[in-house]
């Protein structure tokens, strides 16, 4: 099948690399020329294990290339792809004037296709409110004579693992009308489905726009309860991982998710939740639940300041506290494998170091240029891990990286003041980190003060 993806950011590329993968004719579609140029040499702007491969590998077979024009391919086109950013309103809503704008585009450019073609299916494939579809239809129909159908397909795809999500989905889910949609949706998709046994869902367009936003409600509200229960668990004397392992074995409840950790962040989940509230409070279901998933990821993103300041006796009132510390902050990423630091802990736990008077020297495996762009000379950037710990009074542990778990701890020892972590992780077990006399905080589990 020929495909436009309209939109270069992180999940329209994902979907132009993945389908061109599968055989189809991919024509991605973005305003930025300097984006477009850059993607046409096969290099990616943004992080993501296996995409740049992919890229250079169907460029190079001519299945996929990149244009600003979005009447190039329309008329031979079957689906077109709307993968634009639905960033978040003042007031916690999905602002939809992009997904709309390409919406009116592709009405015009549909002039180009013959009358009798068969109808153009219109993806939407950003996350986006409930009722998108039927706006998305409006846009377009007051603009052509042409036909077509709004389609919804929600992405469910993880940062650091999306190519292995696509080619191997465990469900797709389609919103549609029509059997000619789904035939062309199933089309797409079927060497995927064949590939990992996963499952196919069609519906109305309605619920696969709540389906996405509930299964990302729900993701964090599990994240949350988890590090809720960590926190409790310290206070109580428990291990969490003892706990998450018991639970995690009901098969009602699984193991997935129950990691603790230093609060969520990334693209989708604050956003998601905003939107989605914004969404019950205009119908009058406000979603009680989730605002108590929101305010204790707020509490739970400040949870390794906390942990520090009370190691450190920084006292309120207390000018610059921390002013003769240095800190070694491994992770800047809200999650491993990426680069993305949209809402990551990290950021927030910098601001805190650094409004206390402490110096922070950071270390990130793909982030660090973000970063700087983002905060610039706040922080000292280091070249490696073990050199962002030279001099440091502690060091701190903020993203998962694997890199991180299999690090030489005794050359960290001896590049840092004194033996201490402050690890937002769990990526060592406590009984270990005293046996080699470090002084040792985690999440959910026992403190080894080591004096």
């Amino acid at each position: 099948m020929q495909v436009l993806v309209i939109g270069s950011g992180y999940v329209g590329l994902v979907a132009a690399a993945c389908f061109a993968e599968a055989g189809h004719r991919i024509i991605g579609v973005d305003v930025d020329a300097a984006k477009v140029a850059t993607l046409s040499r096969g290099q990616s702007p943004i992080f993501e294990p296996g995409l740049d491969d992919l890229l250079v590998k169907h460029l190079k077979s001519g299945a996929l290339r990149f244009t600003t024009d979005l009447k190039a391919g329309i008329a031979d086109a079957d689906a077109a792809f709307i993968c634009v950013g639905t960033p978040q309103s003042e007031d916690g809503s999905a602002d939809m004037k992009f997904v709309l704008a390409v919406a009116g585009q592709l009405g015009e450019a549909t002039a180009l296709r013959a009358k009798d073609a068969k109808p153009l299916i219109v993806v939407d494939k950003s996350t986006v409110p409930v009722g998108t579809a039927a706006r998305v239809h409006a846009e377009i129909a007051a603009r052509t004579d042409r036909s077509f159908e709004v389609v919804s397909n929600p992405e469910f795809l993880r940062e650091g693992s999306a190519i292995g999500d696509f080619l191997e989905p465990d469900r797709v889910v389609v919103g549609c009308r029509t059997d000619h949609a789904e035939t062309v949706m199933k089309g797409l998709y079927q060497p995927f489905l064949d590939r990992s046994g996963g499952k196919w869902f069609r519906m109305d367009p309605p619920s696969a726009e709540l389906t996405k936003y509930a299964a990302n409600a729900m993701l964090a509200l599990r994240i949350s309860f988890i590090n809720e229960i960590a926190n409790l668990a310290e206070s109580v004397g428990a291990d969490i991982d003892h706990v998450k392992t018991a639970i995690g074995a009901d098969h009602r409840i699984g193991p997935a998710f129950l990691n603790p950790g230093p609060g969520f962040g990334g693209s989708c989940f604050p956003k998601d939740l905003q939107a989605l509230l914004k969404v019950g409070r205009e119908q009058g279901h406000p979603m009680m639940t989730l605002a108590a998933t929101v305010e204790a990821n707020r509490h739970q993103k400040q949870v390794l300041l906390r942990k520090l300041k009370a190691h450190f006796g920084v006292k309120a009132g207390v000018p610059a506290p921390l002013k003769d510390r240095r800190f070694a902050l491994w992770g800047l990423a809200f999650k491993a494998n990426t680069d993305d630091i949209r809402e990551s802990m990290a950021l927030e736990l910098i601001d805190g170091l650094v409004s206390l008077g402490a110096e922070v020297v950071v270390h990130d495996f793909a982030a660090m240029v973000a970063v700087k762009a983002r905060i610039g000379d706040k922080v000292r950037y280091a070249e490696s891990p073990l050199a962002a710990c030279e001099g440091a009074d502690a060091l701190i542990i903020a993203t998962e990286w694997a890199q991180y778990r299999e690090a030489d701890l005794e050359a960290v020892a001896r590049a840092l003041k004194a033996r201490r972590l402050f690890d937002g992780r769990n990526l060592f077990r406590p009984e270990a980190m005293e046996a080699k006399g470090w002084t040792y905080h985690s999440l959910g589990r026992r403190t080894v003060e080591v004096q």
